[in-house]
């Protein structure tokens, strides 16, 4: 077998990309205690672990231009043949980003979930949860399809939060609550224009009123009062209903201000409550 060298300016070169991943993933510039020592006993101990390095160079390479499935490839081939190396490490968590970048998120989110297991003290850890919430989130589609997405993202976000509150991830992990709560109200509010539509007006009325006692801050909370005015004076829209829906899409979760003192306590908790059915038609 022909071993290995590393030049000096790639190994310049894995430092340099190393030292920048693990700063995102932890919030600062140290890469300290993120990698094991690696005890050089024989030289076929420190050719592994050169090999292992190339390896890792090669997979931040690809991955710092795009090429996730490239790099993926490369941080798989270490953890199949150097799974006890100090670049395992790196590989694990670089593995589930570039599924995570791939869009393919719940391939992603059990490559976050067991690093996680693996790595309990890792000072990755913060990133990692937060990255379990973004493959949720990212799971968010529109309101008239499967809303689980936005329901899991509550609970991986608000368990980072109770975890980690000054985590360099928690503002935007607030922020990212309220869209995706804001996206299941609109989601409740999609189904009583339904209720209009399908002429179950006591059903939408119903409905309405929840929404705008539980969440009256929420970006449709206007819409739901005009509405719900229109039906309450016995004139419900007979026409033009596709004027009365909301944004189908997830919101943008940077219009979200986690510090704004309008903000009540149960907009951050886990869970958003169901809401209860009305009277049923008879």
């Amino acid at each position: 077998m022909i071993r290995i060298t590393l030049s000096f300016a790639r190994r310049v070169t894995l430092l340099v990309l190393l030292g920048i991943s693990v700063a995102s993933l932890s919030g600062c510039g140290s890469v300290k205690n993120v990698f094991n020592s690696w005890p050089f006993s024989s030289d076929a101990e420190e050719e592994v672990f050169e090999q292992a390095e190339a390896l890792a160079v090669t997979g931040m390479e690809e991955y710092s231009v795009g090429r996730y499935s490239e790099a993926l490839t490369a941080f798989d081939e270490i953890l199949d043949r150097y799974p006890f190396s100090p670049q395992a490490l790196l590989a694990e968590l670089k593995a589930a980003d570039c599924h995570f970048y791939k869009n393919e998120f719940e391939e992603a989110k059990t490559l976050y979930k067991e690093f996680e297991e693996r790595h309990p003290t890792n000072e990755a850890i913060p990133y990692v949860m937060f990255q379990i919430g973004m493959c949720d989130f990212s799971r968010s589609d529109r309101i008239d399809r499967d809303i689980s997405g936005a329901q899991d993202s509550i609970h991986s976000f608000s368990r980072l939060l109770r975890a980690y509150p000054e985590s360099p991830y928690s503002k935007e992990a607030k922020a990212r609550i309220l869209a995706a709560k804001d996206f299941l109200v609109n989601h409740e509010y999609f189904v009583a224009v339904f209720y209009v539509r399908t002429k179950q007006f006591k059903q939408a009325q119903h409905r309405l009123k929840y929404i705008l006692a539980m969440y009256p801050n929420s970006t449709i909370a206007p819409k739901a009062k005009n509405l719900l005015a229109r039906l309450d004076a016995g004139d419900p829209p007979r026409w033009g209903l596709s004027k009365w829906l909301p944004n189908i899409q997830m919101p943008d979760w940077i219009y979200f201000d986690p510090s704004d003192k309008d903000i009540r306590p149960e907009d951050t908790s886990p869970e958003i409550p169901a809401i209860p059915q009305g009277p049923q038609k008879k």
